[in-house]
């Protein structure tokens, strides 16, 4: 079998409707990291509208806490979509967690203030980051499981770079979002009502994606594994693989780090602790988004060219080098965010392209969503839902140095972890994995 496409979702003429396939499995995607997004983008106005307004620090500081606490839920979410991805199928589990992301949408955008029902805001809050949590726990494992068994093998890593393509489309048009409304709207206003804007907006986009989803087929990878091997006790298969969970933990400890710093919070982190314009510091951060999208699919190409171990390799320690010297860079300035934004993304994007074909090509077909799913949200859960908190605490006690040396040890640590694993370029997915 040279292509893992459906032949279910040919057209009468034979061609694929590979538009249905890209498009269901990326929209969601995009809508599950807008969420993540604009609440980074709009920490201070939920800070300010949740939380006691009397002690500023604390509220910003609380609402990064939820920020992390979301994180929690995040292995849970592994595990039961990951199960439902294994047993029933990854279409069921795709659809369902975007579903389940859209209602935590929608909890937050019609949330009462503090003011009106004190803490209970600020609870509101919390249940609907877990409910997000929960979702985006298996969204990512199901949506990339997916995608990389509908890739014909050798053209996998290329269609891998779509995960972080949509994801950052989505993170692209949340940063858009509040720059325009930054632009549009008063302080008083983006304080009274506008901070609601972004979260429905991610409750209908969640809507359109559950449709799309819901027309989308299943992978032949999965319609072709054996049935009893579907039907086998979950727990002891991820017993068994347990060493290709440790490398996902250890490839994904350092890129997750780096990625919330430079991806997600820099326009946050300078707009807060810097003291940059806030809206300056939004349009700087698309122009480094732009740049991440633009060389991914360069990233995705080379790996199915020259192999996933060189691009893992020059991600991470080009990463680590060139950490200190952007951080050095950025100061007030937006020219220096969307420089520094821009550097760290092009080396980022190595492993961030195509990590979702190296997890899937480490695990056999009856446990690939949730082998991947449950390692991979425990340490996005500990290193990438800390990170905005650990920063700006650290900062705020006179210690980002420190923060600074956490990043890059890390990232050297999924240097030391490349070579653990063996080179998967165009592996066939129904192919045994050694344990």
């Amino acid at each position: 079998m040279t292509t893992s496409i459906n032949p279910k979702t040919a057209t009468a003429s034979g061609t694929p409707k590979l538009w249905r396939t890209l498009l269901g499995t990326g929209i969601g995607n995009a809508v599950e990291w807008y969420d993540w997004a604009v609440y980074a983008t709009f920490t201070p106005f939920l800070a300010g509208a949740l939380f006691n307004p009397a002690d500023k620090t604390s509220a910003v500081l609380s609402t990064l806490a939820i920020f992390a606490v979301g994180f929690i839920a995040r292995p849970f979410g592994g595990f039961l979509f990951g199960w439902i991805g294994d047993r029933i199928g990854r279409k069921s589990s795709m659809t369902l967690a975007v579903g389940l992301a859209s209602v935590g949408s929608l909890l937050i955008a019609v949330a009462p203030t503090y003011g009106s029902v004190g803490a209970f805001a600020s609870l509101t809050l919390l249940v609907a980051r877990l409910l997000q949590g929960l979702a985006h726990g298996g969204e990512l494992p199901s949506s990339q499981t997916y995608l990389s068994e509908m890739a014909p093998k050798e053209k996998r890593g290329l269609w891998a770079t779509l995960i972080y393509t949509s994801g950052t489309c989505g993170i692209l048009f949340g940063t858009l979002l509040g720059a325009v409304m930054t632009l549009m709207l008063s302080k008083a206003d983006m304080q009274a009502w506008g901070w609601r804007v972004p979260f429905a907006v991610g409750a209908a986009m969640g809507l359109y994606a559950l449709y799309m989803r819901s027309r989308l087929h299943e992978s032949e990878v999965f319609i072709d594994e054996d049935a009893n091997a579907k039907r086998a006790p979950i727990w002891p298969q991820i017993v068994r693989y347990r060493k290709q969970a440790g490398q996902v933990i250890g490839l994904t400890v350092g890129l997750t780090v780096v990625y919330y710093i430079w991806g997600v919070v820099a326009p946050s982190h300078a707009a807060t602790d810097l003291g940059m314009d806030r809206g300056s510091a939004l349009w700087a951060s698309v122009i480094g988004n732009l740049v991440f999208i633009a060389v991914l699919p360069f990233w995705g190409r080379l790996s199915d060219r020259i192999g996933r171990k060189k691009v893992l390799l020059t991600s991470a320690i080009g990463g680590a080098v060139l950490h200190f010297p952007m951080t050095w860079l950025l100061k007030d300035q937006p020219w220096q965010l969307a420089v520094s934004m821009s550097v760290m993304l092009i080396f980022i994007a190595g492993s961030a392209a195509i990590v979702p074909a190296v997890y899937a090509e480490l695990f056999p077909t009856s446990i690939r969503t949730v082998g991947v799913g449950v390692p991979y949200s425990i340490c996005v859960a500990v290193f990438g839902g800390t990170a905005p908190y650990l920063q700006s605490w650290l900062g705020s006690i006179h210690l980002a140095q420190m923060f600074n040396f956490y990043a890059v040890a890390l990232l050297l640590i999924s240097a030391v972890f490349v070579f653990t694993i063996p080179e998967t370029m165009g592996k066939d997915l129904n192919e045994s994995v050694s344990v």
